[in-house]
C-alpha cells in the first residue's frame, strides 16, 4: 500500500434533515502517497477544515471511507481513533496553540510522554527538533516570549514529536507576515523532506502551493486534482 491517506467517497452534511442543513462534502476522493506533500487549495467555506478534521480522525463522515496507513478507520470507536491520532498523525494550525505555561521544549515533550515515551528520550528528541529549526537557544522560553515565527516553528516540532506518518496542516503560516511566512514554510518543508513525512497542507498562498509535490483544488462540495 503506497498511500498513507486515502479518502473514498467522503460526504458530510451538518444539521441533516433540518431546514438549516448544510452539505459540505459530497463524494470526495483524495489520496496522499508516502513521502508526498500535497497542497490543498480551497476558498473560504468550501469545507477544507471539515476535510482535514475527517482526515485527522477528529470528525466522522456521513458516508465514505477513511483509510490511514492501509487501515480502514471508518466506524472505529473513540479509543482506536485516538490512538491512531496520537501515533500516526501530526497537526499544525494557523495559530500555534502552544500551552502558555510550558516552555518550548516542554510543549514538544508533553505529547511524547502521552504516547508512552520515557522522559529523557522525549527531552532529547525535543531538543533535537528545536535545533533543526534553529531554536535551541529558545528552548526554555515560554510561548509569550517567542515571536510569531518562533511560536509556529515550535508548533511544527510538536507536530513531529511522535514521528507521525502524516502531517495535516491548516494554513500553517497564514498568521504570519509574508517574509516570515516564507522562512517558516521553508523550515517546515525541510523538516518534512528530511523525515520522509507525508503531508496535506491547506493554504491560500499559491506560491507556497507551488513548492509542494501536487495541488488539490477544492471547490464547493467536492475536490479535484
Amino acid at each position: 500500500m503506497n498511500d498513507v491517506l486515502r479518502l473514498e467517497g467522503i460526504a458530510k452534511t451538518y444539521n441533516p434533515g433540518t431546514p438549516g442543513a448544510v452539505e459540505v462534502l459530497r463524494g470526495l476522493d483524495l489520496t496522499v502517497a508516502r513521502g508526498e506533500v500535497v497542497a490543498l487549495i480551497a476558498p473560504s467555506g468550501a469545507g477544507k477544515s471539515t476535510l482535514l478534521h475527517i482526515a485527522g480522525l477528529l470528525d466522522t463522515p456521513d458516508a465514505g471511507r477513511v483509510v490511514l496507513n492501509g487501515r480502514d478507520m471508518t466506524g472505529l470507536g473513540d479509543k482506536p481513533r485516538t490512538e491512531a491520532r496520537r501515533r500516526e498523525l501530526g497537526f499544525v494550525y494557523q495559530f500555534h496553540h502552544l500551552l502558555p505555561e510550558f516552555s518550548a521544549l516542554e510543549n514538544i515533550v508533553l505529547p511524547q510522554l502521552a504516547n508512552g515515551v520515557a522522559e529523557r528520550a522525549a527531552q532529547a528528541r525535543a531538543a533535537g527538533l528545536l535545533d533543526r529549526v534553529g531554536l535551541s537557544a529558545r528552548a526554555g522560553h515560554r510561548p509569550a516570549a517567542l515571536s510569531g515565527g518562533e511560536q509556529q516553528r515550535v508548533a511544527f516540532c510538536r507536530a513531529l514529536a511522535n514521528a507521525p506518518a502524516l502531517l495535516l496542516a491548516d494554513e500553517p503560516t497564514g498568521n504570519l507576515d509574508p517574509a516570515t511566512s516564507d522562512r517558516v514554510f521553508d523550515m517546515l518543508m525541510a523538516l518534512v523532506r528530511e523525515t520522509g513525512l507525508s503531508a496535506l497542507i491547506a493554504t491560500h498562498n499559491m506560491d507556497l502551493a507551488g513548492r509542494m509535490d501536487r495541488v488539490m483544488r477544492m471547490d464547493k462540495i467536492v475536490a479535484s486534482p
